[in-house]
């Protein structure tokens, strides 16, 4: 069993953990009222940093997929290490649905949803009922990911300041003793 993440993994794992923090601030904004030029800009940026999450979601995917992660440490009880496993595969699973849904709600805008203020990603005419059907998932999983981060960065927090185990200070720490 692995004893520590790659390098790669971990410089993934923080590139992932600040833009999705940077796009939940991005998206947020979409619950309020806006005038259409920032409403158009903030998908645009959106629909951007959502598709350079996508890539390094599949690549992140890839690498755990092929290099796996370490064990968890012995002394945690068993409970904890279901729901370590059940937080991170959810973390993975709604980062996927986000994803998938994202892309679908670009799919089937009225509105054309440009990335990187070029490409349309938006396929002929628009359906209005399943773009909201499609909506309404998006910002499930959206609420659903916000809870599952609060419980990861305190689970952290736990491991580092109150079990004192290596398990937050592998993920920060990008050296060999």
């Amino acid at each position: 069993m692995k004893s520590d993440f790659l390098k790669s993994q971990k410089i993934i794992h923080w590139i992932m953990a600040i833009i999705i923090m940077l796009d939940l601030n991005i998206a947020q904004k979409f619950g309020r009222e806006m005038d259409i030029l920032d409403r158009m800009e903030s998908r645009i940026d959106h629909t951007s940093v959502g598709l350079f999450i996508t890539f390094l979601f599949l690549l992140r995917v890839f690498l755990r997929y092929k290099y796996g992660s370490p064990g968890y440490p012995d002394s945690m009880p068993r409970w904890q290490v279901i729901s370590a496993k059940v937080g991170h595969y959810g973390l993975y699973f709604l980062m996927g649905g986000l994803i998938v849904t994202g892309l679908l709600t670009a799919r089937y805008a009225t509105d054309p949803i440009l990335a990187f203020n070029t490409l349309n990603l938006t396929m002929g005419n628009g359906d209005l009922q399943i773009y909201n059907v499609i909506r309404f998932f998006h910002e499930v999983f959206t609420n659903l990911i916000i809870a599952f981060i609060a419980i990861h960065i305190f689970a952290s927090m736990y491991h580092h300041f109150i079990a004192k185990d290596s398990t937050t200070l592998n993920m920060i720490k990008f050296w060999k003793n």
